[in-house]
């Protein structure tokens, strides 16, 4: 389950992405259209995501998006990242797993708020959530900057759907989730590729849950082994037949980082063709976009 984006000939993964197994083996192919209206409106709105950027006085932010549908799966956002203040490609760029299919590999690519926001299926309507960290000294901006960790937390393969405590694949949600153990969990050094496994142990020490991912059947489930960049053969037997499969999503880092910095605040923004709403606080807005009061509110032209 993936969403293409093209940048430079790469296409941005989602971690878990797509309203159906089906689709996905042609992906990589696939143009992403959108009318000068709905470009638009989404580069509004992100220029209110990079006003909150700025606004919080923060070097660095837990950022995800809605990408494609996810509602049979339970989900609304797909794709996880972390956008730097200091990046060196842009201010605010969001650091991320992608997958180039013209290398057919999994790569990190920084990419700006707007390209950022754009990668929704549908720019008709979009959510895209902030998470800001109290003061942890810079150790997060300071990982999330070095490259080089960066690239040995990658794996060599890349699986939508990848099993969260092995290493045999990664999707983008799990390569930010081994990065924030990086930075929080490295009492010494890891030995040369053992930079993910220790990541993962110490996410499962600090009681890490990745999803679940329920999947509605086992005909679905079934179905997957045979979609490009799904596999099955990495999960525990007891997951697939409890059709619920252990996979990194943003809700998961997100609930994560909450329990272990109970400061950390939250803004979350979404808009459809009339208006942006954006909520400060943990209390999701949800799919419909339904603004409550306190909610800021921002009308957006026809």
């Amino acid at each position: 389950m993936a969403r293409r984006l093209r940048a430079g000939g790469a296409v941005l993964a989602l971690g878990l992405g797509g309203s159906a197994w089906a689709g996905l083996p042609t992906f990589c192919e696939r143009a992403s259209e959108i009318t000068a209206a709905d470009q638009d409106r989404v580069l509004r709105f992100a220029g209110v995501v990079r006003r909150e950027l700025e606004a919080s006085r923060s070097r660095v932010a837990l950022v995800a998006r809605a990408g494609t549908d996810l509602s049979r799966f339970g989900l609304l956002y797909s794709h996880a990242g972390i956008a730097l203040k200091h990046n060196p490609a842009s201010p605010w760029a969001v650091r991320q797993l992608y997958y180039a299919c013209d290398e057919a590999r999994p790569r990190l690519f920084d990419q700006g708020v707007a390209g950022f926001a754009l990668g929704a299926d549908t720019p008709a309507r979009g959510h895209m959530s902030l998470v800001f960290l109290p003061d942890d000294d810079g150790v997060l901006e300071k990982t999330a900057l070095d490259k080089p960790l960066g690239l040995s937390l990658l794996a060599g393969k890349y699986s939508a759907n990848a099993y969260a405590f092995g290493t045999r694949y990664q999707n983008c949600n799990q390569w930010v989730a081994e990065l924030l153990a990086s930075a929080w969990g490295r009492a010494q050094a890891p030995a040369p590729g053992a930079e993910r496994a220790q990541a993962q142990a110490w996410l499962r020490a600090q009681g890490y849950a990745a999803g679940p991912v329920k999947v509605p059947s086992h005909a679905m489930m079934f179905a997957g082994q045979f979609v490009p960049l799904l596999h099955m053969n990495d999960h525990p037997i007891e997951d697939i037949h409890a059709l619920a499969l252990q996979v990194s999503v943003p809700e998961s880092i997100e609930a994560f980082v909450q329990r272990r910095l109970p400061a950390a605040r939250r803004v979350e923004l979404c808009h459809d063709k009339e208006r942006i709403v954006v909520r400060r606080g943990w209390e999701p807005i949800g799919a419909g976009c339904e603004a409550k009061p306190g909610d800021e509110v921002i009308a957006l032209g026809s």
